[in-house]
């Protein structure tokens, strides 16, 4: 927990600027008591407080406690990320398909907002193609989707925070691997190795100028690929 007196208010410029704008993703409402909560909470994958009419961040105190830092939507806002994996045909070896994100928060699985009413898994493949370019083939096998999770996104507040809904998908075992590049929120795309999460983070800092991956999804990461001492 963060200490009461660290708690502070901040709504990043770039958020206050996409609300003059009338920007998509930010919450055109910049006071979050005149929101009618009652739908939000109904919908919301993982179950908030609202106090005073504000928004409770159900999983963590961040330190920001009133406003959005870098979030554009007050309260809960629904992610899909695409985990898709490969066999190198080769070595056996398992690679990840990553992004760079160009906020400069390291690399991450490549996904972004659910729109309203869309399935989650129809908006990690839609992410999946405008950030790498990669095209799901006709053929691809059954796909997984995990139930929605919070994530600990480094630009949430305590009134504006992330849940992702994970689609599994595995292309199998590959001669060649797919072309993948960087477009949209991605400043580049690349296969990774991710025999297990301690590969993935080594394989980034060696191969990839000292990359990290980004905050948000190490844990979600570290839980699918599992660790080093689980190697197969």
């Amino acid at each position: 927990m963060v200490p009461q007196h660290t708690h502070r208010t901040f709504t990043h410029p770039d958020v206050l600027a996409a609300v003059a704008a009338g920007a998509s993703w930010a919450d055109p409402e910049t006071d979050p008591t005149r929101i009618d909560w009652t739908p939000r909470q109904a919908a919301a994958a993982i179950p908030f407080k609202v106090v005073d009419g504000r928004p409770v961040n159900p999983c963590e105190s961040t330190g920001i406690r009133y406003g959005r830092n870098e979030l554009g939507h007050w309260g809960e806002q629904v992610c899909a990320d695409a985990l898709v994996t490969l066999t190198d045909a080769d070595t056996g070896r398992r690679w990840l398909l990553m992004v760079e994100r160009s906020d400069g928060h390291g690399w991450a699985l490549p996904g972004g907002y659910v729109d309203p009413g869309e399935d989650p898994a129809d908006a990690a493949i839609r992410e999946l193609s405008e950030e790498t370019g990669l095209w799901l083939p006709a053929t691809i096998a059954a796909y997984e989707v995990d139930p929605a999770r919070y994530v600990p996104d480094p630009r949430a507040s305590d009134e504006a925070w992330m849940v992702t809904a994970v689609t599994h998908i595995d292309l199998g075992e590959r001669v060649s691997f797919p072309p993948v590049y960087g477009a949209d929120d991605a400043r580049r795309a690349a296969w990774v190795r991710a025999e297990n999460f301690d590969v993935l983070t080594a394989h980034l800092a060696v191969v990839r100028d000292g990359g990290k991956v980004f905050p948000a999804h190490r844990a979600m990461l570290a839980d699918a690929l599992g660790s080093g001492s689980d190697r197969q």
